[in-house]
């Protein structure tokens, strides 16, 4: 029961693989969202677990994201895709189009973001992505016909109300692409674990303040865009899959060389 790529599905992505064998993972932070299930993809072993939960129970801000993080590693995962819904802070980023992002902004409270409660360890953070996994990412989408935008920045509000008019428009002014609930503690933990993550981010509306964007957000009309584009979003990610090679130069691999990390890690 071991797997080398995990998927981490978002509003609307509660199952990913067809032929699969459940495993259920305790770790130090209780259980994860949902029991793993792992399966095949162009001959990897792949791990999905639904973000929320397969019933949508848990909301962005009581998510067990440590909990989650460490059943993938504790499985043998080094490499994450994480699909999430966001909303576009552009006209251009429209719904039904994708964001591959390169940089990540915390506006979250309150949540816990670190396994390091002790001692000094700072693990670097300036490029919060996988290079590698948002290259092939990015390549895949295009080649799959999708509107594609490599690079950008997500912002991570707390949620799980959506913005007001005033913080989309100081979210744009800052020159942010996409807002989202669920990027953040998820990118960071995943760092602190010397994983590789990668946000493959579909834009199902544009933010209330963002000019064109007419009415306000709802989560009906969220919803709706991801389910339109959830069997096409699935299958891309099945060919980055195929396509991610496995990569232990990674600099993302190498985020804990020369810490002193304290905790003993899966």
């Amino acid at each position: 029961m071991r797997a080398d790529i995990g998927v981490i599905g978002g509003s609307g992505l509660y199952a990913f693989l067809d032929d699969v064998e459940e495993v259920k993972v305790s770790t130090p932070y209780g259980d994860p969202s949902d029991p793993l299930v792992i399966g095949s993809v162009a001959q990897r072993r792949v791990a999905f677990l639904p973000r929320h939960g397969r019933d949508h129970r848990f909301p962005p801000h009581r998510i067990p994201y440590r909990a989650n993080l460490w059943a993938l590693r504790s499985l043998g995962v080094r490499d994450v895709l994480a699909p999430c819904a966001v909303g576009g802070l552009r006209p251009e980023l429209g719904p039904g189009s994708l964001v591959i992002p390169d940089q990540l902004v915390d506006r979250t409270s309150g949540r816990v973001q670190t396994y390091y409660d002790a001692g000094a360890v700072h693990v670097s953070f300036a490029d919060p992505y996988c290079p590698r996994g948002r290259a092939t990412a990015a390549a895949v989408a295009r080649a799959d016909g999708w509107p594609v935008t490599d690079g950008g920045t997500m912002v991570v509000i707390e949620g799980p109300r959506f913005s007001s008019r005033a913080e989309s428009r100081s979210y744009t002014a800052q020159g942010w692409s996409v807002v989202n609930m669920t990027g953040h503690p998820e990118a960071v933990l995943a760092r602190e674990l010397g994983l590789c993550y990668t946000s493959v981010a579909l834009v199902t509306d544009l933010d209330a303040g963002v000019d064109g964007a007419g009415g306000a957000v709802t989560q009906e009309e969220v919803f709706r865009v991801f389910g339109e584009n959830t069997d096409r979003l699935r299958a891309t990610l099945m060919h980055v899959i195929a396509e991610l090679a496995p990569d232990e130069s990674c600099s993302c691999r190498h985020s804990l060389d020369g810490l002193d990390v304290g905790v003993d890690l899966p």
